[in-house]
């Protein structure tokens, strides 16, 4: 279910949402990232149109809007260049202050910078007073919003440092740690941290 659609009716959620920032939560399309398990969840286009049907804010993605093989590989692609971006920023002993951007390869900067120029989703009111989102091309606009909310990121200095690698070494994932302390560990307490719990109690013999 899209964030911004609050239908109870829809399907269950496909996609694992939570990191904290749109294109954290599109990073998790490649499951279980630098483990034996990596999973691709964008397997085909109609999959990438899901993630954006469940994901972002357009809640309807037309038969007409699904891409293309190329379009995938395309978004694929971007992906990757938002991977890039993010381990720059969260790299071990990266001097203070230096932009992510200044350490990125110029063909994911290139690329990242292509998509962002796309139009984005825009607010439309319903006569029922609900605020919807439209896009004449949903899938583009949403990877665009994915490529300025990267780097949207990439200059926000005061939230770099929350970026946070998942604890658990089967997971993978990054996300952003939004806790007062800035303590959080977990992607999930829930998933990742309830797993950590279990599996620390199994060692006890609890």
């Amino acid at each position: 279910m899209s964030a911004y659609d609050t239908d109870v009716t829809a399907p269950p959620a496909r996609f694992r949402e939570g990191a904290g920032r749109l294109c954290l939560d599109y990073l998790r399309t490649l499951r279980y990232r630098g483990t034996p398990a990596v999973t691709e969840e964008l397997t085909d286009p109609a999959a990438l149109a899901a993630w954006v049907r469940q994901c972002g804010p357009c809640a309807d993605v037309p038969a007409g809007s699904v891409p293309s093989p190329d379009g995938l590989r395309e978004a694929r692609a971007l992906r990757e260049a938002v991977y890039a971006l993010v381990t720059v920023a969260i790299v071990p002993g990266r001097p203070a202050g230096t932009p992510p951007g200044a350490g990125l390869a110029e063909s994911a900067r290139t690329r990242l910078n292509r998509a962002a120029d796309h139009a984005v989703p825009a607010p439309r009111l319903a006569a029922s007073g609900d605020l919807r989102w439209h896009a004449d091309d949903p899938v583009t606009a949403t990877l665009a919003l994915i490529a300025r909310d990267a780097l949207d990121l990439a200059a926000s200095s005061g939230l770099l440092p929350r970026l946070r690698p998942c604890a658990s070494p089967t997971c993978g994932a990054i996300f952003l740690d939004h806790s007062r302390p800035g303590t959080r560990r977990w992607c999930s307490m829930d998933v990742c941290g309830n797993q950590a719990k279990k599996t620390a109690l199994r060692a006890r013999g609890v």
